[in-house]
């Protein structure tokens, strides 16, 4: 969410951010964002000062009565009662004005950085770099859950019957090897100086609406019926959470940490669920990384996070590229942001296993997340990446280290989470 004062200062800066985000439905919200915040402060301002007039006519009832103007007292009380009558309908203009301004605020694009590119949607997305050579073997790779099956570690036909589409068991040696990356992404951030945290799975609907926007929300939050409470579809919005109202001394900055969690999601849109593979699920696990950062530091943590995703899966001998996400590919919160895509043999392309986004003060401002420095106060950077989340992990990792015989590699990093296995072999 954008200051309303820089909208009022910048309406034309706002408008073509929107238009950079080929979203100019959103243009009339400008003015009428203005005009809403034009209202709500002349309903402020009167009720201020009818509360002023209010005070002093209170004050002067007792004097009046003591004195023996018993007349003049009682007009004053009239007009304390005509005012009070006023001031209820001034605040609930204030109110009702403030809800409306607020509303929209939520829905107008956090200004988008520079140097992102313009683009309509994800097809329009810029390659940054590639990592590693990608390798496309001479023997076939087959589709990943039959890879799984053929080494006895999924099993979706009961998780179908139990849960329905979207969910799985993973069994065995697959079962362990998803442990066993979780437990080498933990320490791996650790070791880049992370603090390791477990958040809860479940929170408010004022921190849902404070972490993401409202199009996100509807595709991708399970509400918990009859109570205030949602399942997290990422950990990020727990972890930004854990600074909801809170001032943070500068000199505590930057807050880094790494969390572990299971997500749930609604998976609502276009690519759905799959049948037979575990890309799109409504289950899974994931080790992420958020930083409450100084704004000026904030880009420079947004490129530090993107490359530890980066570095991890190369200590796994995965190939992976970077693409930065075009304007209209951004969601509305985030001023930059890059996907790390891992390389599929079998289909001879990368697709995407992570994202790295700095939102910059959006989220701070929806959750009141405020630094003490110097200066004054001011409202931090917020940043998230995907560490690693397995399901789409294990299929890069399946992959890329499959022999032809059907056995699969285990990378000398995982070997200590592995009970020292070096190969996974097929039942």
């Amino acid at each position: 969410m954008i200051d309303i004062n820089f909208l009022k200062n910048n309406p034309d800066v706002v408008r073509k951010n929107i238009k950079k985000k080929f979203q100019d439905d959103k243009l009339p919200l400008v003015d009428q964002a203005i005009e809403l915040d034009i209202q709500v402060r002349d309903a402020k301002k009167r009720g201020d000062e009818i509360r002023a007039e209010k005070n002093r006519l209170s004050k002067e009832i007792g004097a009046l009565m003591a004195k023996g103007e018993k007349e003049k007292a009682e007009a004053n009380k009239a007009k304390v009662k005509e005012d009070q009558a006023l001031l209820e309908e001034l605040e609930k203009i204030e109110a009702e004005k403030g809800a409306e301004l607020k509303k929209i605020m939520m829905v107008i694009p956090n200004i988008i950085d520079p140097s992102v590119p313009i683009g309509r949607d994800d097809s329009e997305n810029v390659e940054v770099a590639r990592h590693g050579e990608p390798v496309v073997p001479d023997y076939e790779i087959p589709y990943h859950t039959d890879i799984m099956e053929a080494l006895a570690g999924i099993d979706l036909d009961s998780a179908r019957k139990v849960s329905g589409n979207g969910f799985y068991y993973l069994l065995g040696d697959i079962a362990r090897l998803h442990s066993a990356i979780i437990s080498y992404a933990r320490d791996f951030m650790i070791n880049k100086g992370f603090t390791y945290c477990i958040p809860p799975f479940m929170i408010h609907g004022n921190v849902v609406t404070g972490v993401m926007s409202f199009a996100e929300m509807e595709n991708m939050m399970y509400k918990i019926e009859g109570e205030d409470l949602y399942l997290i579809g990422t950990s990020e919005h727990s972890m930004i959470g854990k600074f909801i109202d809170t001032i943070i001394k500068e000199d505590q900055l930057p807050q880094t940490l790494t969390s572990y969690s299971p997500c749930f999601r609604k998976e609502v849109g276009a690519h759905g669920i799959e049948e037979r593979g575990v890309y799109r699920i409504h289950q899974f696990e994931k080790q992420e990384m958020i930083v409450v950062c100084k704004p000026e530091d904030s880009m420079e943590w947004f490129e530090k996070m993107y490359t530890y995703t980066v570095e991890l899966f190369r200590s796994m001998d995965i190939p992976v590229r970077t693409l930065e996400c075009c304007s209209g590919d951004l969601a509305d919160l985030k001023v930059k942001s890059i996907d790390v895509e891992a390389w599929s043999p079998r289909q001879q392309k990368y697709f995407e296993v992570g994202s790295c986004s700095n939102l910059g003060d959006a989220q701070a401002r929806r959750l009141a997340i405020r630094v003490d420095g110097p200066n004054g106060k001011y409202f931090a950077h917020t940043l998230n990446n995907t560490v690693v989340a397995p399901p789409r992990m294990l299929i890069a990792f399946l992959e890329n280290n499959l022999n032809a015989d059907g056995s699969v590699n285990i990378p000398e990093v995982l070997r200590p989470y592995m009970g020292g296995m070096a190969k996974i072999e097929k039942k």
